[in-house]
Order: structure tokens, then sequence, then C-alpha cells
């Protein structure tokens, strides 16, 4: 049986999507500190309902999207470096420039598509930690919770529409989307035909802070990844029968059973604490 029935490239990017997992460090600048809340936590399923919706009244807003992508997502990408994953250094931002000017001589060919893609998904890690610092900064736990909430809900609203065909159109449109003749296109993942969309990296990377936020070794962020590209590779199977698939639905069910295990062992350890009595 063949283990990827897609194609090779759409395997690189189940891979990229599980390795963000692994990346995002926890914490929150200071000078943002005034800005935190609950109400983040909607962000998430909120970001698929309203570009979606969006899309569909008005197409043109595309161009709009695009170009933030273009402006927004080279920044991000060396906040990451400099700041947002775990060993971030300074020095490892001097780069981006560099994979910036790779994807405009090279867009629409391979090594342009490589520097692309690098460039969305490691924007999506400080996002990741800045929207997740923004959730848990006072609120511990109950933040976090509510931001779990937040994304199982984005994952079955991605997948209501996937399987619904709700979502081809507006994702054709964006994904077609430029913000200029023989610029590159920021706004999803793509290699060799196979694409993702922003949603579907940050959903991962955003997991990856989570377990980061509620203090989670480097090891168990390592696991997690290890786990999403398990379930990646698994739903893949299902490019057997599908076209498209949402890509945010593994990520919600590794949350969802990291969350789990971890609150059982929290259990065990308590069980067999000072003062329990073992079984």
């Amino acid at each position: 049986m063949d283990l990827f029935p897609h194609s090779w490239p759409s395997a690189v990017l189940t891979l990229l999507q599980a390795l963000l997992v692994a990346l995002p460090a926890a914490g929150l600048p200071v000078v943002l500190h005034r800005w935190t809340g609950r109400a983040w936590a909607l962000v998430l399923p909120a970001s698929i309902v309203v570009v979606v919706g969006g899309l569909a009244v008005l197409p043109e807003a595309a161009s709009l999207l695009t170009w933030l992508a273009l402006l927004a997502i080279p920044p991000l990408a060396a906040l990451t470096l400099a700041w947002g994953m775990h060993g971030a250094r300074w020095w490892l931002a001097l780069p981006v420039p560099a994979l910036l000017v790779v994807a405009i001589a090279e867009e629409g060919r391979r090594p342009g598509q490589i520097a692309a893609l690098l460039l969305t998904a490691l924007s999506c890690v400080a996002l990741a930690r800045l929207l997740t610092g923004a959730v848990a900064r006072g609120l511990g736990r109950g933040g976090v919770s509510a931001l779990r909430v937040g994304l199982i809900a984005m994952a079955v609203i991605d997948a209501v529409l996937v399987f619904s065909g709700g979502l081809a159109q507006p994702n054709a449109v964006l994904n077609a989307a430029t913000p200029a003749q023989g610029l590159p296109r920021l706004q999803f993942v793509g290699l060799e035909g196979a694409s993702m969309g922003y949603g579907d990296v940050f959903v991962a990377a955003t997991v990856g802070a989570i377990l980061a936020a509620e203090g989670a070794s480097r090891r168990l962020q390592w696991a997690a990844a290890g786990a999403a590209w398990v379930a990646g590779a698994l739903f893949d199977q299902l490019f057997r029968w599908f076209d498209s698939l949402p890509a945010t639905v593994p990520m919600a069910v590794v949350l969802v059973l990291i969350g789990g295990w971890r609150g059982l062992a929290a259990r065990g350890d308590g069980a067999h604490g000072p003062g329990a009595v073992a079984p």
C-alpha cells in the first residue's frame, strides 16, 4: 500500500506542518500585556468563517489578503527566528531577507516555492506564540482551555466546509491571488502542486504554543510533533477518495490526545503523591 497516496509534495507539507508543533516557545512581550484576554481564543474559529464568508461575498478581498501576507509574513518569520521559537537568537533572523529575495526571483519555480513556504511556515510560530500568550496571560489554564476549544471549533468548521465543498471556491480565489506580477503568494504554503492554507500551518504552530504555555517539556513537544506527523500521514490516506482534506483535523486530534494523556498522568501522580494510598 502506498503510504502517501496523493504525492510526495503533499507528504513534505504534512511533515512541515508536524514540525511546527515542536518549535514555539512560551511568553508574551511586556509591551503587549495590556492586550490580553480570553476573547482572543475566538480568533481561530472566527478567522476561517470571516475569510471564507468574506471571499464568498467579495472575491476582490483576496487581493488585500495576499498583500497583507506579503507585508506581514517576512517580519513575522524574522520574529520567530529571533524570539518566537525555542533556541531563538537575533542573528538567526538575518537570512530572512535572502529567503524573500529567492521567493521573488524564483517565483513559480521550486527554489522560490521552498523559500516562500519556509517564510510562511516560520511566521506561524511567532503568531501562534503571540496569540497563545495573549489568551494565557493572567488567565492561566482557563485561558489555554478556551484556546483549545477555539482550535477544535476551527477544525470542525474546516471539516464541514471542506467535505461539503463550501471551501473550494473561496480557497481557489485566495490561492490564485497575487500581490503583483512576479511577487510570491505567501498566503498559503505550496510545493509542486500540493498546498495547505495558512490556517492549516497556523493551527499546527498553535498546538505547539499551547503545549509550551502549559509548561510542556521540549521532549513532549517533539513527541507531539511526531504524533502530529503520524496523524497527518494517516489522515492523508483519505486522498485516495478526496481531492482536498481539512488539514486542521489531525492537529486538533493530537491536541485532544496529548491533553487527555497529560490529564491522566497528572491524576496518576496525584493519586500516588504524599499521603495517597496506592492500590
